[in-house]
């Protein structure tokens, strides 16, 4: 049985290749594997249903940058997918904090730049006010998060492709524990999201 225990839910998505990679080797910036699977309707949907719950956005700062020097310019584009400008226009209009030691001041709007560990920097969100605090496929932070048990709902999207060889989500050593199954959808050129929830 899943149990949230009051308060707000740190909800982490992450798109990982079917060998459980979310980066190429030797090139975590290239995201050109992602696109034919993430313009698919699972996909989309699937961000739509954990960004609407959310009042916050927690990133690392190289996704920041990517991010949010993308996602505005989608507001206001013609032909664009009516969900895809649904979550250009929620980045833009929620809060976010983003985790570095090297930027100094946020070039961006209702934007908060931390440098602490992220578990603090979480323990503080989740004892303020607010929705689900929603971590986008920023892996270093994610990676800290279930390192330390922080994860509330963990939701993926598995595209059906080897990458042979990069970054893996999920490294030896995480703290052993249940999760409990709420969705799965399957859809178009096999993308799979999946959302699971911790068990406590």
């Amino acid at each position: 049985m899943t149990e949230q225990t009051g308060g707000r839910r740190v909800v982490t998505k992450m798109s990982l290749s079917l060998d459980g990679r979310y980066a190429r080797p030797g090139d975590p910036l290239d995201m050109s594997w992602v696109m034919p699977y993430a313009l698919t309707d699972v996909a989309r949907d699937h961000l739509t249903g954990l960004w609407q719950s959310a009042t916050t956005a927690l990133l690392g700062r190289v996704n920041a940058e990517g991010f949010l020097g993308f996602w505005p310019t989608v507001i206001g584009t013609e032909g664009v997918d009516p969900r895809d400008e649904g979550f250009a226009k929620w980045l833009v209009a929620t809060d976010k904090v983003v985790l570095s030691s090297t930027l100094g001041q946020a070039p961006w709007e209702r934007t908060e730049v931390i440098d602490k560990p992220t578990s603090e920097v979480v323990a503080d969100l989740k004892a303020a006010e607010g929705g689900d605090i929603l971590v986008l496929s920023s892996a270093s932070v994610i990676k800290a998060l279930l390192a330390d048990d922080k994860v509330d709902r963990l939701a993926l999207t598995i595209f059906p492709v080897f990458l042979g060889g990069g970054p893996r989500l999920f490294d030896d050593g995480l703290p052993a524990g249940q999760w409990s199954l709420v969705s799965q959808t399957a859809g178009e050129h096999g993308t799979l999201a999946l959302v699971y929830d911790r068990v406590r």
